[in-house]
């Protein structure tokens, strides 16, 4: 039934901007300026929708700036008429919880509680009932149930009233007693904020309500003991869950480096497969890392435990040692892979991209922009206010990613930054007049357009490269079938943009230069031939580097030459989608399922290429992103009491299990991490600090004063899988070749020109 529209009588301002419409029983509003229509929500999500107030509602782009300004006005005064009712309410309730072990004696509460209910109209006999239990939480007990089913009075009724009112009051106040207690917990033990994060909390506070009165916590020997004990029975049990689905989707060793506060190298070993990653063990590598000999047998060993059967591929960093020591082993297990970390290898091609002296001079102007608003509430506050909440510095995957994630940031709050920077409010400010302040004015307004204009051409040189390596530290989607083609789009990108060949190389040469070892593995381009997605948009025949990877890939995951035989008469049906491969099904799904789902739905005719294709396509491409802070890693391998050595080993392999869990449960980053954090700082400590930021009067500006971070992002759209923005077609033979094509072009150019 399409709505009706009708006509409002009522006197709220916001009524003149929407129209009230009647679709059955329900009342719809719909914005006049953006044609939004609300199912819900009344004239108060209408005023926050016109007003830009984050909160129930999406902001109108569309309307005029003095309509957002009343509507703000009128918010604003509904908000100080609420404070001041739960101020007044606040000062009645106003009940300071008992000490300590004063649990028996009653009477100066039970009084405050008396004249506070006598204030708001509640009987006597009625806040009889309220009791506190040992920890000073209030609660009421329910009434006489004789009392509740007769008629009631108006005076009981007002009784009821003052109630429900000082039980909501009361509930807020048990609410700010209870998050103390958990915060003086967390500072005592130094746990960082982030602790409240974790997905365990919640469980933890419901088994303790779930105890009642009287629940004691574990002892420190309960901890340190059988607790522990189980925590790691429940973590191996885990493991073997996954090592149940290693034979069917095969794995990937990953070997995760980085140097300790005491510069001591340290290696941990983790198992991947599309069920979730397990940590197997750590250790303080410090002697041997640079043995390529003691690597292999230390890689060799971890291949026996795991299975060489199950194992695809062992991932480590690109260093010479781990080169020769992932040769070695490859000759000693030739059905497996040994690979470079892919994100690693990514991280420095964006390195060399910082390097180059036009894109380093429009990263430092950004930073001079991010380190003056980072380092001052009243400057983030208005800057946060200007963007609805959005930050202007976006941490990356990576460090050197986050140099381009913020300018991308910056591109897309452009138009917000300049409202800002022009406001009355700017102007006044006495901060716009530092040289910081000026300067970030004068960037932000680019008369002469060339910072933005040169931020703008960074982000679309190096979006598609933040785009895969984004892709290879996702856990929810194994980046095999579309690391390669997202290398192809990030060059194909930078040629269209760059148009002539001389420019467009100088960046190709970067990329190829770092991603030489990935472009020989055939893993990479069997993942791009066995994506259905991607295989079905070729056009014209497949370019031989990728067949040929695809032929190296069978030889090797395959030892059976008769099952070699099968999978290539099996890749016959596949490269004409017939039998199953043909169904309208089929077709639609190349779209919707991973690709391994997809052969594993509709790979039946071909059973022994659909094994081949889930093995490969299961797999991830790069180890960044699984270490984790506050483990005590280098304390689990330097304490000399093996008994306790061996205890800590055993509380890293739990902390690092349940770390991983919550990986796979939730998207990464979903929570807002406030870029001026502690556990954000390694990753944008070049965007929020820096020598001489703080001027004396900056440096009085107090951190009470700054407001929340938002995780809103209204103006910055939906965002998008990096997958799906792959897009179809790949026909580009000098992407495939990798320039040397046009190279030898030019030189019999030149040869025919003498």
């Amino acid at each position: 039934m399409e709505p009706v529209a009708i006509t409002s009588q009522k006197h709220d301002p916001a009524w003149k901007h929407c129209q009230m419409f009647k679709s059955g029983d329900r009342i719809q509003l719909k914005c006049i300026y953006c044609s939004k229509l609300f199912r819900g929500g009344g004239i108060h999500r209408i005023k926050e929708h016109l007003a830009g107030q984050k909160g129930n509602a999406s902001t109108c782009l569309r309307v005029p700036p003095d309509v957002r300004a009343l509507m703000q006005q009128s918010l604003d005064g509904v908000v100080v008429k609420k404070r001041n009712r739960q101020k007044l309410d606040e000062e009645i309730t106003n009940i300071t919880p008992p000490p300590d072990g004063e649990v028996d004696s009653l009477g100066g509460i039970q009084s405050d509680v008396n004249n506070a209910l006598e204030l708001t109209g509640v009987p006597l006999e009625t806040s009889s009932r309220l009791l506190v239990n040992r920890e000073g939480i209030m609660s009421v007990r329910s009434m006489d149930r004789r009392k509740r089913g007769r008629g009631k009075s108006s005076s009981s009724s007002h009784g009821a009233h003052g109630v429900c009112n000082s039980g909501a009051l009361v509930s807020r106040k048990v609410n700010s007693y209870v998050h103390e207690a958990i915060g003086r917990f967390l500072f005592d033990i130094g746990a960082p904020p982030e602790a409240l994060n974790s997905d365990y909390l919640q469980p933890m506070i419901d088994a303790i309500a779930s105890g009642g009165q009287g629940v004691e916590p574990p002892t420190y020997h309960d901890l340190r003991s059988w607790i522990l004990k189980n925590s790691v029975e429940e973590a191996r049990n885990n493991i073997d869950k996954h090592r149940a689905t290693w034979g069917r989707t095969g794995c990937s060793i990953l070997v995760d480096q980085w140097n300790t506060e005491l510069d001591n190298v340290m290696l941990s070993f983790l198992v991947y497969c599309p069920e979730g990653t397990v940590f197997l063990e750590s250790m303080d590598a410090s002697a041997i890392i640079n043995s390529s000999d003691a690597l292999y047998d230390l890689l060799r060993r971890v291949v026996e435990y795991v299975g060489v059967g199950d194992v695809v591929q062992v991932i480590t960093s690109c260093e010479e040692q781990f080169i020769v020591a992932g040769r070695r082993l490859t000759d000693t297990f030739p059905t497996l892979y040994w690979i470079p970390c892919a994100a690693r290898c990514l991280d420095l091609i964006l390195e060399d991209f910082c390097s180059i002296e036009w894109i380093h001079a429009v990263i430092e102007q950004a930073r001079s922009i991010t380190k003056f608003v980072y380092n001052n509430n009243v400057v983030l506050n208005m800057v946060r206010r200007s963007t609805f909440g959005n930050d202007i510095v976006e941490p990356g995957v990576t460090r050197f990613g986050t140099n381009f994630t913020t300018l991308k940031r910056l591109a897309e709050l452009k138009h917000c930054l300049q409202v800002m920077v022009t406001s009355q409010e700017w102007m006044e400010c006495p901060y716009s007049k530092e040289p910081g302040g000026l300067e970030m004015s004068d960037l932000i307004s680019d008369r002469d357009q060339s910072f933005w204009s040169s931020c703008t051409l960074v982000v679309r040189l190096t979006g598609p490269l933040l785009r895969v390596l984004r892709m290879v530290g996702c856990e929810k989607r194994p980046a095999m079938g579309f690391i390669y083609a997202g290398m192809y789009r990030a060059k194909e990108a930078i040629k269209k943009e760059l148009v002539k060949r001389e420019e467009y190389m100088v960046y190709w040469n970067i990329i190829d230069q770092r991603w030489e070892q990935h472009w020989n593995f055939p893993l990479h381009t069997a993942g791009f031939y066995l994506n259905p997605k991607i295989f079905y948009s070729i056009e014209g025949d497949i370019h031989n580097s990728i067949q040929s990877g695809m032929y190296d890939c069978i030889e090797r995951l395959v030892p059976d030459i008769k099952v070699q035989d099968k999978i290539m008469k099996e890749i016959i049906s596949y490269k004409n989608a017939a039998g199953d491969f043909r169904r309208k099904m089929a077709i639609r799904a190349r779209d919707t399922l991973l690709p391994a789902e997809w052969w594993s739905t509709y790979g039946g005719g071909c059973p022994n290429l659909a094994r081949l294709a889930i093995r490969v396509l299961s797999q991830t491409c790069g180890s960044i992103g699984y270490r984790q802070s506050q483990i005590p890693f280098e304390k689990a391998h330097s304490i000399r009491n093996c008994l306790e050595r061996q205890r800590l080993r055993d509380l890293v392999f739990v902390q690092y299990n349940l770390r991983l869990r919550q990986m796979v449960d939730k998207n990464i980053g979903e929570d807002c991490m406030d870029p001026i954090s502690f556990a954000s700082i390694s990753i944008v400590e070049d965007w929020v600090t820096g020598k001489d930021v703080c001027s004396e009067d900056l440096e009085s500006s107090s951190w009470m004063a700054l407001d929340s971070p938002s995780a809103s992002t209204m103006l910055l759209g939906p965002s998008n899988d990096d997958a799906e923005d792959l897009g179809s077609g790949f026909y580009d033979g000098e992407i495939f070749s990798r320039g040397k094509d046009g190279e030898n072009e030019i030189v019999e150019d030149n040869v025919e020109n003498h």
